[in-house]
């Protein structure tokens, strides 16, 4: 396990504090700038930004408003906090700390500004496992980093209870890319948990079992998300349970909800005994591999508790805990073993 030095670990710990205080108005764009302009001796408010080539321009009011320059002075502020972080985002990214690509990027992000991470909705799967890398202080390498989906997860009862929603799915996903579209589940054609970008870029929404098998493939309306579909998934409830805060680094920062790093590295080794698919097997060992590694050291307390959550949810949990445990290197077995001994 190879270290991030403590430097570029203060700063990430600056980079996820400003994130987590992040806030803009929805409707200006923290890449553009408000303009003077003067019109038959009266000034007026304008604001500006650049949309790929195009400089674009949308009228504010007149200067004198107090309601509407108070308004733009308070996002001058929230504009100074935006370019401090992306200089730190761009010194992580410098000290070799993992970056999503451009798509996930910003499927998150605009996921984020709906209010997805706000209505205690979870980011999961591979772009959450990039974010331990800052929160844990650890170098997760390469080749387990690479996705071509975004995961997001929420319980069904939050979902139903929390007296809010976003926007439909497809409106976000289709801002982002306007070739995004509902994919009709097997379960009930009529309801979509997953959405299909042009280029076969994934976005799934995940819910936990409820109870019973009852439920398993079958979707879950949910509320919160304006009532489109989520697929519920055995185990997920352990999953994100008491998840925490971390940031993906693109632009300023993106502040995401995920899974806590020790119920990370014990749910991929129960998932990785499932998977029909190798490949997605190979990659949850790898990735269980790695935290259990830094995890061992870094929060070893945790580890252990979650792994004897796990193992005490039944026998079938535990079969499935030994078979994953086995597929781990001989060391990080007995790092494993000696971890959940010594607490």
């Amino acid at each position: 396990m190879k270290d991030i030095d403590l430097a570029t670990q203060s700063l990430f710990a600056e980079l996820l504090q400003r994130s987590l205080d992040a806030e803009f108005d929805a409707e200006f764009r923290e890449n553009g700038s408000f303009q003077r302009k003067r019109s038959k001796n009266r000034e007026y408010w304008h604001f500006q930004w650049r949309d790929g080539e195009a400089i674009r321009n949308k009228y504010v009011g007149p200067v004198s408003d107090p309601a509407i320059t108070d308004r733009v002075e308070r996002f001058a502020t929230l504009k100074a906090s935006f370019k401090r972080r992306q200089t730190l985002v761009r010194s992580l990214v410098a000290a070799g700390l993992p970056t999503p690509d451009d798509l996930s990027a910003r499927v998150v992000e605009a996921f984020w500004k709906a209010g997805f991470f706000r209505l205690r909705g979870v980011l999961v799967g591979t772009l959450a496992f990039q974010t331990y890398a800052g929160i844990l202080g650890v170098d997760l390498g390469r080749r387990p980093l690479m996705t071509q989906d975004a995961d997001f997860a929420q319980f069904w009862g939050i979902s139903e209870n929390i007296g809010d929603s976003i926007e439909p799915p497809i409106r976000i996903l289709r801002r982002v890319d306007p070739n995004f579209r509902e994919v009709p589940h097997t379960g009930d054609p009529f309801v979509s948990t997953r959405y299909r970008s042009g280029r076969d870029y994934l976005v799934d929404f995940l819910t936990p079992n409820r109870g019973s098998d009852d439920h398993q493939g079958k979707p879950a309306r949910m509320r919160a998300l304006a009532g489109t579909g989520a697929e519920p998934l055995r185990h997920l409830a352990f999953l994100i349970h008491e998840p925490e805060r971390s940031v993906l680094l693109h632009g300023g920062g993106i502040p995401v909800t995920v899974p806590r790093a020790e119920a990370f590295a014990v749910h991929k080794l129960i998932v990785a005994v499932e998977r029909i698919n190798q490949a997605k097997s190979v990659k949850d060992i790898e990735q269980a591999g790695i935290l259990v590694d830094a995890l061992a050291v870094r929060r070893p307390a945790e580890l252990a508790r979650s792994w004897k959550l796990a193992w005490d949810a039944g026998r079938s949990w535990r079969k499935k805990l030994e078979s994953g445990r086995a597929r781990l290197s001989n060391e990080q077995q007995a790092l494993l073993a000696d971890t959940v001994k010594r607490r």
